[in-house]
């Protein structure tokens, strides 16, 4: 599995991806999952991949123009649009080639694709292809785009990643999803390769492969394990009321009783089962015949 992850800011645009590859715990390999096609002045483009290596590899094949006598190409699109219907093109088919010799070899058609940048003379743009060929684009509601193991990373992207954040902080926010998803799930690993892209450059701005031995992953790593347990411990304690709800002071909420199954008649006619003497049901509460639930 992989975990790469996208941010469409004002000021540009953050690639990240992981590069393990694992089919098993005893079968792990490091594949690079983060292409860049760029001619300097013309077009920066990223393509990210996740999903079974060799149907990504296949694809990357036709983008690069070496898998067809197909003379378009991610070098000669117009536009981004043009680039994510080629991506679509190309998912679709190695799907026809592949996807019934996979079925019948009891292997999911699994593939999804991030793919974003700029083309002179249009802004910035960032799609998800998915393994239909099929995309999404990424606008300001949502300015993030994730595939592979995506749960983990999410909830600081969700609560921190808004369009007018800088790049540095869409980096610094970037590698602690990365963080946290490395930290839970053992088919995500380093080496990463990270890519901050600012708006008309039209070039690589800033590009670095991060391992274990990177200064500032290595502190962030440290550093937002240790913060996250000073916030912890600073939130205060449940207050628990009479109710038995949870408060975090003041006026204490009324509590809400638990669902419980039907006793048991033998059961409940026993002394050593009735309920406490301060326990109500709801419907003697209401002064009706009931049974304890």
């Amino acid at each position: 599995m992989t975990y790469c992850v996208a941010l469409r800011l004002d000021q540009g645009l953050v690639f990240l991806s992981d590069s393990r590859t694992n089919a098993g715990v005893d079968q792990v390999s490091t594949f690079r999952k983060m292409l860049i096609f760029e001619r300097p002045g013309d077009r920066m483009l990223v393509v990210m991949t996740a999903g079974n290596l060799a149907i990504s590899q296949s694809v990357r094949q036709i983008l690069e123009g070496r898998g067809g006598s197909d003379a378009r190409s991610l070098w000669n699109v117009k536009s981004l649009y043009e680039g994510v219907l080629l991506i679509g093109d190309a998912v679709r088919a190695v799907r026809a080639r592949d996807a019934a010799a996979m079925v019948e070899a009891g292997i999911e058609f699994n593939v999804s694709i991030i793919f974003g940048g700029q083309i002179k003379g249009e802004g910035t743009r960032l799609f998800l292809v998915y393994a239909a060929g099929n995309f999404i684009e990424a606008f300001d509601e949502s300015p993030y785009l994730q595939i592979g193991e995506a749960k983990y990373g999410k909830p600081v992207l969700d609560r921190m990643i808004v369009p007018g954040s800088s790049l540095d902080e869409g980096a610094k926010c970037a590698l602690v999803s990365m963080d946290s998803t490395l930290r839970s799930n053992i088919s995500v690993g380093l080496p990463l390769d990270l890519m901050c892209y600012e708006v008309d450059s039209l070039r690589v701005s800033r590009f670095a492969t991060i391992d274990s031995r990177n200064s500032y992953f290595r502190m962030i790593h440290d550093t937002w394990g240790e913060r996250l347990k000073e916030v912890f411990s600073e939130i205060p304690d449940p207050i628990w009321g009479t109710s038995g709800a949870p408060s975090a002071g003041g006026a204490v909420p009324s509590g809400v009783e638990p669902m419980r199954a039907y006793l048991p008649r033998e059961l409940a006619e026993s002394d050593s089962a009735k309920p406490a003497n301060d326990f109500q049901t709801l419907a003697q509460q209401d002064g009706s015949p009931g049974q304890l639930l």
